[in-house]
């Protein structure tokens, strides 16, 4: 698998702009991951940091489904990942957990919350509240926060990716 990372378009309209911004940041994200092992993934790789690079995916496929199908669209999505028993079960991946099945579950949440969003106002509000929100939010409010996890983890993924094999760059 090899990511095509596009640079946002620097003259375009707000949707275009927010859309383009974190498909870049997902696909940021999907770079820092080429060419590892499954074991080098699932490696946390800054001490005391239990972080690694396929536990940042489970978890923003999780993020994903959280904000675009939960919280927009009210969708009855459970969790893909965690539980009462391990409640950051998605930072916790374990030696059966593959590469292939996180990035197809993480590729399917996105594919989701396309879905969710196509046809939809940036103003338009949410149908449900996050657990953290008193209010509704606006899909343009769900693009910008997405944008700044994406952005937030890619940081992460940066320092993890250096540790396991010395990677560097964008």
């Amino acid at each position: 698998m090899t990511t095509q990372r596009t640079e946002p378009a620097r003259n375009a309209d707000e949707r275009t702009m927010l859309e383009g911004w974190l498909d870049y940041h997902r696909a940021t994200l999907a770079l820092k991951c080429e060419g590892l092992t499954d074991e080098q993934l699932r490696t946390a790789a800054v001490a005391p940091s239990e972080l690694s690079l396929m536990g940042l995916v489970r978890h923003m496929a999780e993020v994903e489904r959280s904000w675009f199908r939960r919280v927009f669209a009210g969708e009855d999505a459970g969790p893909i990942y965690y539980g009462e028993a391990d409640p950051d079960g998605e930072f916790h991946p374990g030696e059966a957990d593959t590469w292939k099945d996180a990035y197809e579950t993480w590729q399917a949440e996105i594919a989701a919350s396309r879905r969710s969003a196509a046809g939809h106002s940036l103003d338009e509000l949410s149908r449900s509240r996050h657990h953290s929100h008193s209010e509704p939010c606006s899909l343009r409010w769900i693009h910008t926060h997405m944008i700044e996890e994406y952005a937030r983890h890619n940081g992460h993924a940066d320092l993890i990716r250096e540790a396991i094999d010395g990677a560097t760059g964008e």
